[in-house]
């Protein structure tokens, strides 16, 4: 299993939303971005990942799972375009800001503190544990062996 970070501005596609698509979840649409595509051709059925409110909040909010692996974005009129769908799994009890991770000396290399301004971005495990653990959450609730 992988993880991952999904960056959404809450005007746009908040956490509220995504709850509510519920055990379907829905596509991760809108990312043109060739880094971040790229990414989600990587995941897997399963993969965790935390949902980060951007520019409003700039916090770890809940935490999602892939439903359904990479495919034709439905937002996009070029086929170049393609996204994964996720679902919301549980909320973060107490959202862990990007101010907190930064001052955090074991997440210094955290793709999020290092290149704020990509989407959607790998997570690596030990990142993971230690962010969830910031936010009230037992690791061992959602992390998959």
């Amino acid at each position: 299993m992988r993880y991952w970070l999904y960056k959404s501005e809450p005007a746009t596609w908040s956490w509220e939303q995504q709850k509510a698509k519920g055990e379907a979840g829905e596509e991760w649409t809108g990312v043109r971005n060739y880094q971040a595509r790229n990414f989600m051709r990587e995941m897997k059925l399963g993969d965790r990942g935390f949902f980060y409110h951007s520019n409003e909040g700039k916090e770890v909010v809940g935490i999602v799972e892939v439903v359904k692996e990479i495919h034709p974005d439905s937002s996009a009129d070029d086929p170049k375009w393609e996204c994964v769908d996720i679902k919301a799994v549980m909320d973060v009890p107490e959202p862990v800001t990007l101010d907190r991770i930064k001052g955090e000396p074991a997440l210094k290399n955290m793709v999020l503190v290092n290149n704020s301004r990509l989407s959607v971005q790998p997570v690596a495990e030990d990142e993971f544990r230690h962010v969830c653990e910031m936010g009230g959450v037992d690791p061992k609730t959602v992390m998959k062996s």
